[in-house]
């Protein structure tokens, strides 16, 4: 009975590694805030600095990059453009619509076009774009919902850097990197592996493109970087700097235009998720004394089939025999030699 109990944890316990191992980068994500990588308030000069980079070198193009179906912004949207507009008059400006970014795509990366045009959802395209464009051009990209509060032009003094998200990971709405960085080389190449569809379309979105994907794809940049140059480092933007303060880089207006009735749901999840803990550990409790009552059923009849099958060849005594003559039984029939005569 030791051995069968001990057969069955070890099952149990290879399953449970294996399905955390599965998950591991997304439970690092809840413990990997990105302190190690922030963009300290230290080193950013005031708003209204008469030096808005200080003593720090630009790196990264002055070229904002933003995404919509076409050239008619919404005017809920337009007023959060505009602030960005005004304050970098000097600064080159990109409004990628579907029609030219699909262009672009065909024309300068056309092994990923298959993949472009397969995605189920415009705002997966949307995602898709805004890093390419960052990987080849370099310069920011903003979401049409953020707006400026003041010049960008600290931002440009990191090589790349991204937006921290609450509760966990990071978010693609706001970014920035020089061309070819090696961190945006490694988030389009990994997109055509993680095309994949979820039930919900929520998750579908936030793990083949959105900030799901990319979180995940910055921790496994960071695991792999080790003690590289600083170039090849990504920054942090911290939320206090990212919005909601006089010294803070942008402002956020109505946005999630592409979020359809799942995201209740999970957004539901998120704000009872003790109660989806406690859940999920009696489910896991149940699942595993289920398992273990199946398990003992097994062995039970094992047990008495055995059995059985030992006490059938007792009650038939010419099988007992068969075995004692060498199983004279099958011999039979056969012609005998000279000297069994």
């Amino acid at each position: 009975m030791r051995r069968s109990v001990a057969i069955f944890l070890l099952i149990n316990v290879a399953i449970v590694i294996y399905l955390v191992s599965s998950v591991w980068t997304l439970l690092s994500l809840l413990v990997v805030d990105g302190s190690a990588d922030a963009i300290s308030r230290a080193e950013l000069p005031g708003p209204a600095s008469s030096s808005p980079t200080g003593d720090r070198k630009e790196l990264i193009p002055r070229i904002i990059h933003q995404t919509y179906v076409n050239e008619s912004i919404p005017p809920h949207w337009e007023e959060a453009r505009q602030s960005c507009l005004a304050l970098h008059k000097d600064w080159e400006y990109n409004l990628w619509t579907d029609k030219k970014a699909r262009d672009f795509i065909a024309q300068e990366y056309p092994w990923f076009l298959e993949t472009f045009d397969g995605y189920t959802y415009p705002i997966q395209r949307a995602d898709a774009i805004r890093y390419f464009v960052l990987a080849h051009f370099g310069g920011i990209y903003l979401d049409l919902d953020d707006g400026c509060n003041r010049r960008l032009d600290p931002l440009l003094t990191y090589p790349a850097w991204l937006r921290r998200t609450v509760p966990t990971g990071i978010s693609n709405d706001a970014m920035g990197a020089v061309p070819h960085h090696p961190f945006f080389l490694r988030v389009i190449d990994a997109l055509p592996r993680y095309d994949k569809h979820w039930m919900l379309p929520y998750i579908t979105v936030m793990g083949s493109t959105g900030p799901l994907f990319l979180s995940i794809i910055w921790r496994h940049y960071n695991v792999d970087l080790g003690a590289e140059l600083e170039m090849e480092r990504v920054r942090v933007l911290m939320p206090d700097e990212y919005v909601g303060n006089s010294w803070s880089f942008f402002t956020h207006h109505l946005g999630n235009s592409w979020h359809q009735g799942d995201v209740k749901m999970i957004l539901w999840m998120r704000d009872h998720w003790v109660f989806l803990l406690i859940l999920g550990f009696f489910i896991a409790g149940v699942v595993f004394f289920s398992a273990w009552s199946i398990y003992k059923r097994f062995l039970r009849y094992r047990s008495t089939a055995g059995a059985h099958a030992f006490n059938f060849t007792k009650r038939i005594p010419f099988l007992n025999e068969a075995a004692a003559e060498g199983y004279e039984l099958l011999n039979r029939g056969r012609p005998q030699r000279e000297h069994e005569v």
